[in-house]
């Protein structure tokens, strides 16, 4: 009795499921927390649409279409408020752990070690795996050196501006549904209002950095690379 080769189907299949559970294995991590993001923005979206066309009629005035609310100052501010103040805390952790420590942290590099981020990149640019920009050298080296800061410093700016764009833009269209004069971009800036919505969210993301640098001291989560070993002294620094 011989036995039956697989099918080039089958093969197929099978090629593709065990890529599929490579990509899984490799970037479960991003693939969920951008799941996650596309949920809740989507939530977002749904509720702000409802929440805004109810507020729109309870004022005698049209309802918006989704596409409409999508570019409206509303949806625009509401986002970009808070991924503003998002990119600004991670932006300024990343420069802050540089320097300062927190005994005890795993969010910390130790208080008294050399740590392996402090390590010259120029002694590993003939190593096989090393980034292009570490075996160029020179302005590449130098520009990626700090392109994790750099990257979030301009998605903070970037963020920044649109919030003072989307922030305008929804005060002003309230500003004509009540017969009031409008501002420009700069007085907008210039507003209590503006800086209000801003330091309301900067001052939440960094109470949670504070916490987590913390309290990561004294708790564990196991499994965890944010956390230490469960097992480890609360004065060990770094995870």
């Amino acid at each position: 009795m011989t036995a039956t080769s697989p099918t080039p189907h089958a093969m197929s299949s099978g090629r593709m499921q065990a890529r599929a559970r490579a990509v899984w294995r490799d970037n479960g991590l991003s693939i969920v927390l951008i799941g996650l993001f596309l949920i809740f923005v989507g939530g977002q979206l749904a509720m702000g649409f409802a929440a805004h066309n109810d507020e729109r009629v309870e004022h005698g005035l049209a309802k918006l279409s989704l596409s409409q609310y999508v570019v409206s100052g509303d949806f625009i501010e509401a986002t970009f408020e808070n991924w503003e103040s998002e990119f600004l805390q991670m932006g300024l952790f990343v420069l802050l752990t540089v320097k300062l420590r927190q005994k005890g942290s795993s969010e910390s590099k130790p208080v008294d070690e050399p740590h392996e981020s402090d390590e010259d990149p120029t002694s590993h640019r003939h190593d096989r795996g090393a980034p292009w920009p570490v075996r160029r050298g020179g302005v590449a080296l130098r520009i990626y050196r700090h392109s994790l800061s750099t990257a979030f410093f301009v998605l903070f700016a970037f963020s920044f501006v649109m919030h003072a764009l989307g922030g305008a833009r929804k005060q002003n269209a309230e500003h004509l549904a009540h017969g009031r004069p409008t501002e420009t971009l700069f007085e907008y800036l210039g507003s209590s209002q503006f800086w209000f919505e801003s330091f309301q969210n900067w001052q939440s993301e960094f109470l949670a950095v504070a916490m987590i640098v913390v309290l990561s001291i004294f708790l564990r989560q196991y499994g965890s690379p944010q956390s230490k070993p469960v097992a480890a002294p609360h004065r060990e620094t770094g995870g």
